[in-house]
């Protein structure tokens, strides 16, 4: 293989990478939790079979995150992320002409394995493989645009949907996914990687050598617990607090401020000493987390103090983020971390796939009827 440098200007190629997510975020992810419920009404479907569709997608990303890290770590990102640019559109387009479920299921198959080549995962190796002893500062920068996905997208949708109708709005989605981050993944990424001087030997840090290790399975059964328990919980933010008594459009401001918890969970853990051993930051979240929970099923009120919890959830689960994705080069190194990474995120990736459907199996309240004047 010939390796070839990094983009000449990192901020730039940093700045490309991170509008990549915010796309890709708000269009192969949140795009259906907007829309779902429209789906379901419209077509006669079930509101768990639609979520369930969306759910086999994120399954078959975690399934081929492995191949993808592989990939990744032997070839450069350039071609496969380039190729997940336009295999994304081509699932929703299938969604967006969907005759009936099995199709429409199949569609989110094709939009889960895009997801594996432009998400977090490919992202979070092209940083390691680009910045490495500085992967912590391009990280965050990264996760705190891709918290933008769902600000961005969630109203946008929202407008589509009205406008056009749920098939019309994938359709359009679609083509702006293919229209911006094609080019912008060829014409921004390495086509191959240049040596970054780390020392170890690759027999050292094999997928191998590294899974048989009690570390390894210790590590990745802490971090399973994290993602179920956050992901579920801080989706339900909104029955969970009408059932303490705020009414819907307070609780949706707290879903809002779940949001702002998680930029300030990721700007925490920028804040960490770079010396810092990586257990702390793993210790640190997790322990954020229990006291969070905790004080979520515990707490009657009042309002606010709820609503800062809430936002105390959110920093947990957005400081979980950057955690899960240093996890593997803090203690392995860079040098195979797509590959190993692939491996070790494939478990929190299917934990997560099953958030959304667990967070509707919550008692959800109406939303308001707008009057008509």
């Amino acid at each position: 293989m010939t390796a070839t440098a990094a983009p000449p200007r990192a901020g730039l190629g940093l700045a490309a990478l991170s509008v990549g997510q915010v796309l890709s975020w708000g269009i192969l992810y949140y795009a259906l939790i907007v829309a779902a419920p429209a789906i379901a009404a419209d077509t006669g479907w079930p509101l768990a079979a639609v979520m369930l569709s969306f759910s086999a997608g994120l399954v078959a990303s975690a399934v081929a995150g492995v191949a993808v890290g592989r990939w990744l770590d032997a070839r450069g990102p350039r071609l496969v992320m380039t190729l997940g640019s336009i295999l994304g559109p081509a699932g929703l387009a299938v969604v967006g002409t969907a005759p009936d479920l099995p199709v429409f299921t199949a569609g989110f198959i094709v939009v889960g394995l895009a997801q594996s080549a432009v998400l977090y995962q490919a992202a979070f190796t092209v940083i390691a493989h680009r910045y490495g002893p500085r992967r912590r500062g391009a990280m965050t920068v990264l996760t705190l645009a891709g918290g933008l996905a769902s600000t961005v997208f969630a109203p946008t949708v929202a407008a589509l949907l009205g406008a056009v109708g749920w098939r019309a709005a994938f359709l359009v989605l679609a083509g702006v996914l293919l229209a911006t981050t094609a080019p912008l993944h060829w014409f921004t990424l390495e086509p191959a990687w240049a040596p970054h001087g780390e020392g170890a030997a690759p027999a050292q840090h094999s997928v191998r050598s590294v899974v048989r290790t009690r570390r390894f399975w210790m590590l990745e059964a802490s971090m399973l617990v994290l993602a179920a328990t956050l992901y579920s919980t801080t989706l339900a933010i909104i029955p969970l607090m009408t059932e303490k008594g705020l009414d819907y459009g307070l609780a949706a401001w707290a879903l809002g401020l779940v949001g702002a918890g998680q930029v300030l969970g990721r700007l925490l853990y920028a804040a960490l000493p770079h010396g810092t051993a990586p257990w702390v930051s793993l210790a640190a979240t997790s322990g954020l987390s229990v006291v969070a929970l905790a004080l979520l099923a515990l707490v009657p009120g009042p309002p606010w103090l709820l609503i800062a919890v809430g936002v105390g959830a959110g920093a947990a689960r957005g400081a979980h983020t950057l955690v899960q994705g240093s996890a593997v080069a803090d203690r392995w190194g860079t040098r195979s971390y797509g590959t190993i990474n692939g491996v070790f995120a494939a478990p929190i990736t299917v934990v997560g796939a099953f958030a959304p459907p667990s967070a509707r199996s919550w008692r959800w309240p109406a939303a308001p009827t707008p009057r008509r004047h």
